[in-house]
């Protein structure tokens, strides 16, 4: 049967001559931007046409209390959404040409900032509210043979987001081209219905996106990462709506999981009476999904607790536009933490994010909003929600659900409506959608108010209970929750700045810089710098410390993960200082807009990774006199239970863990040390007290070097496609390597040869310099300079040059 099949496809594939071949295509080159119609720029999608600032805290100032910080009373907050120039119009221009032979043409916007409606050949074809969201257009009522002309208007309200929405058509846009009937790619379902020894069963739904009379059939085969065929089976019985189903015993299946991420293909053939109409490919992974009270979180039946980070979706200096390199370094450093699942918090995400985690193996909570009916800010989502939250649903599940990476929809974060029955009804029918859209992946939504949602139903309706913070409140509510397990669905939302230290060292909620908060000092943010300490004991007062989470994680089965708030800065959202100018990014993040780790990547490591040690100690030992002789307390983050330290030789003492302290059950903490210049070191124990491992760090000298280390994804080599991106980290250093901690050094930047400049970035969060521009100030000793490809092979060039300490730095990069 399946030589005969092969047989069939190879005669239908030699007959097709005549008829339409399937054309995709990225639009990514070709585009014009305005903001008023009179004045154009070209430029590539995706685009972000804020990022570039200036920064001002004019932009989106918002006078308002927010509710979901406990606040009563409004307040102005200068960097709620960035201070970036998002607000406002944005229209895009492009030529397409279509050939003479093409019947059906679509668009498909993977995301569009914000509102957008889009003109082909001047008459309305489309439109979306939604910014977040994939959707599709069919041009073809608008189409002629040759060149057309596609416009895209968009607009950003004030007060319309909690964070930075980024400004523009800012994920890609793809052109396809194809016969008079085709197959729809949002009509592909595959999914795992069975796993057995050496055994899985699949089930796949292929669909048309208009059906002709007769002689239809679907033949899809199976190929794995190789390219080898596994499986072969067809179907002639297509129904009225275009569909057919089709089952497959895959044998010796590869899993898909974080740890092995097989991907396999399926290569979609649609046909009528032996001619091919049309092929598409899809690739999938083979994997299974379930939560219970029994098992908790379970992939592929294997039970495993969920660690997980929250991301917004801009990337830092590179705003909303979406990069694949960019995504891939930021998988990549999670990865590496120990980290195996993202939380899309809180909209849909793009379709490149979810290729790279299928791709990388990183599980994720793909989310939908961030409010329903009741606003959360005065021109946000709710304007839209009753007429278009289940299309939005729809567009995300159907354009998603065969990526493995995904492990489960959320339908909101932080609801207002939880504690109502209207709450209630709006989340049974939202999960309802979900189920028939999807019936293999549980539905959650993160609850900030465990008693009302408990109360309301809220939270017994839903497949996985979700629970931003208040940890202390867990096991009252596992008590009244059915289902017999809880998800830390947003946890932590601790604070802290990279390479800044605060004296003294005390576990501490911030209230001195929050007027909502108990506590407020007024004089204390009129004294602030804008920073949070990196000693990792600060947070806000709704939240806790990641000590605090992992012991509910480590001794209650019930509580099957958590997503942290969150894996990275991002902008807006600055808190503690919503008040404090200038402060426009947030201090939450586990790396810093950057992407440089701060200290508490180590702690989370330490934790997380069980592959691989950690061993890392804080602060740095590079201090004024005014520090000699003070209480300079030392902290190792290591997975090791047992430590002694040394200060220029003389130990400290050796302490191990303790489990019944709260910082000292993942800690090691020497809380009387005194700063004396000279060195600092470290050596591990395992549990039957061998030496295991040392760690040192020793006070800098003078500037002597820019050390710069560059990350591609291809190793030390750019794609020349034009759309690869390095990102070279510079630190400013002494003769020995040892990095200045407190450099402040203004650096240029210089790119030439086969690439440009594209952005910049130090991870402060108080910094207004502009992203774009190639010169920025060292923050704590570093900085990442970002920098693109050419489309044509050569070498790129970056030299940096520092006029305080007189030093200068060249690299050369191969762009292939």
């Amino acid at each position: 049967m399946k030589e005969l099949l092969l047989a069939l496809l190879m005669t239908a594939a030699a007959t097709t001559a005549s008829a339409q071949q399937r054309y995709e295509t990225t639009l990514s080159n070709g585009w014009r931007f305005s903001h008023d119609k009179q004045t154009w720029q070209t430029i590539s999608i995706p685009h972000d046409w804020a990022i570039a600032g200036p920064f001002d805290k004019k932009w989106d100032l918002q006078v308002v209390a927010i509710e979901q910080n406990g606040e009563t009373e409004a307040t102005e907050k200068s960097g709620r959404s960035g201070a970036l120039p998002w607000i406002g119009k944005g229209y895009y221009q492009r030529t397409i040409t279509i050939p003479e032979n093409c019947k059906h043409a679509e668009l498909v916007f993977d995301g569009a900032m914000s509102e957008p409606t889009v003109w082909f050949n001047g008459i309305l074809a489309g439109h979306w509210a939604y910014g977040y969201n994939t959707f599709r257009v069919d041009i073809t009522p608008f189409m002629q043979a040759g060149d057309n002309q596609l416009e895209v208007d968009l607009q950003n309200v004030e007060e319309s987001s909690r964070w930075y929405p980024g400004a523009g058509i800012y994920r890609p846009v793809k052109l396809i081209l194809t016969g008079s009937s085709w197959i729809d790619p949002w009509k592909t379902f595959i999914r795992t219905t069975k796993l057995a020894a050496n055994e899985a069963e699949l089930a796949v739904t292929v669909g048309t996106g208009n059906a002709l009379d007769g002689g239809l059939s679907f033949v899809v085969e199976i190929l794995d990462a190789e390219g080898q065929l596994v499986a072969l089976e067809s179907n002639d019985n297509v129904n009225c709506e275009g569909t057919a189903d089709m089952t497959f015993s895959i044998k010796s299946p590869q899993l898909w999981t974080p740890e092995t991420p097989y991907l396999y293909t399926a290569r979609i053939n649609y046909m009528q009476c032996g001619q091919l109409l049309d092929t598409t490919t899809q690739k999938f992974g083979i994997r299974t999904i379930q939560v219970s009270k029994e098992g908790g979180f379970q992939l592929n039946g294997v039970t495993r607790k969920i660690k997980g980070v929250c991301l917004h979706h801009d990337l830092g200096p590179l705003g909303a536009a979406v990069n694949k390199a960019a995504l891939i370094r930021q998988i990549k450093t999670m990865k590496a933490m120990g980290c195996d699942a993202i939380r899309t918090s809180h909209n849909m995400p793009s379709q490149m994010q979810m290729d790279v985690c299928d791709s990388l193996g990183m599980m994720v909570m793909a989310e939908s909003f961030d409010m329903w009916v009741y606003p959360k800010c005065k021109n946000g989502y709710a304007r839209f929600f009753k007429e278009w939250s289940n299309k939005d649903i729809e567009n995300l599940i159907l354009a998603n659900r065969n990526h493995p990476s995904i492990v489960m929809w959320s339908i909101g974060n932080e609801i207002p409506e939880q504690g109502s029955e209207a709450g209630k009804e709006i989340a049974e029918s939202l999960q309802k959608l979900c189920h028939e859209l999807d019936p293999t992946r549980p539905v959650t939504q993160g609850l900030d108010h465990a008693e009302a949602s408990i109360e309301s139903g809220v939270a017994k309706v839903m497949d996985v209970p979700g629970f931003n913070y208040r940890v202390h409140k867990y096991q009252k509510s596992i008590g009244q929750l059915p289902q017999g397990f809880l998800l830390g669905s947003e946890t932590a939302s601790t604070v802290s700045s990279r390479g800044v230290y605060k004296f003294p060292v005390v576990p501490d909620d911030n209230s001195r810089y929050a007027s909502w908060a108990p506590g407020y000092d007024p004089k204390a943010i009129e004294n602030a710098d804008g920073q949070c300490s990196s000693y990792d004991v600060e947070y806000c007062s709704w939240s806790n410390l990641p000590d605090d989470d992992w012991v509910w994680q480590d001794e209650k089965p019930w509580v099957i993960g958590e997503f942290v708030w969150t894996g990275y800065d991002y902008l807006g959202e600055p808190s503690p200082y919503d008040e404090y100018w200038p402060a426009r990014s947030s201090y939450f993040g586990i790396c810093d807009l950057a992407g440089l780790p701060k200290d508490r990547y180590w702690l989370y490591r330490s934790h997380w990774n069980n592959n691989k040690h950690t061993i890392h100690l804080l602060p740095h030992w590079t201090w004024g006199k005014e520090r000699r002789g003070k209480v300079t307390p030392v902290y190792c983050y290591t997975d090791y239970p047992t430590a002694e330290l040394f200060i220029n030789g003389k130990s400290q003492g050796k302490i191990s863990k303790n489990p019944k302290e709260r910082l000292d059950r993942y800690r090691l903490r020497w809380n009387d040390v005194k700063y004396e210049p000279g060195e600092v070191k470290v050596v591990v124990y395992d549990a039957e007290g061998r030496a295991a491992g040392e760690k040192s760090m020793k006070t800098a000298g003078k500037p002597a070097d820019l050390r710069l280390d560059t990350w591609t994804q291809n190793g030390q080599t750019l794609n020349a496609d034009g759309d690869d991106l390095a990102f070279i980290t510079v630190s400013l250093t002494d003769a020995k390597g040892t990095l200045i901690p407190d450099a402040s050094n203004q650096l240029m930047f210089e790119v030439t040869g086969a690439g440009t400049f594209e952005a910049v970035c130090n991870g402060d969060a108080t910094s207004l310099e502009s992203f774009k521009q190639p010169t920025m100030k060292l923050f704590n000793g570093q900085l990442v300079i970002i920098v693109r490809s050419a489309r044509e092979a050569g070498v790129l060039t970056l030299k940096v040059s520092d006029k305080k300490s007189k030093l200068n730095k060249t690299i050369n990069i191969n762009v292939l």
